[in-house]
């Protein structure tokens, strides 16, 4: 596994309903050296997230009760820019196209290899430190 230099000070917000997905993806973050705040729900995520402090968000798009995508919508229309990488297990090309359309930065089918997940956040905080 490859360290990173880029993830100091960086916070990654992640949502997933898959307890062990959660902890797969905080536990790969982490040993990269990104902070994380973790949830099991679009709701506890909507309740509790620190937005103002997250670098991104990685969001499962099969959520219970507001999909991965419903969310980055309610985000946008709330003025949240916050750059989105969606995971899911069930892909599709209608759930690939609206994931595609909602904005996202990457679109990552699980099981995802680990680096692919870091390459994405790596990239988005390339793009935030050339503003």
């Amino acid at each position: 596994m490859r360290s990173s230099t880029l993830g100091t000070s960086h916070r990654v917000i992640v949502v997933d309903d898959d307890p062990g997905m959660l902890r797969a993806v905080q536990r790969v973050l982490q040993v990269h050296g990104f902070e994380t705040e973790v949830f099991s729900s679009a709701e506890g995520f909507l309740e509790g997230a620190h937005l103002g402090e997250a670098t991104c968000l990685v969001l499962d798009v099969h959520l219970q009760h507001m999909s991965g995508i419903e969310l980055r919508r309610q985000l946008t229309r709330s003025g949240h820019s916050l750059p989105v990488i969606f995971i899911t297990a069930v892909d599709s090309e209608a759930t690939r196209k609206a994931a595609l359309e909602s904005g996202c930065v990457a679109y990552l089918h699980k099981p995802f290899p680990s680096d692919r997940l870091i390459e994405a956040v790596e990239t988005i905080i390339g793009k935030g430190s050339g503003r």
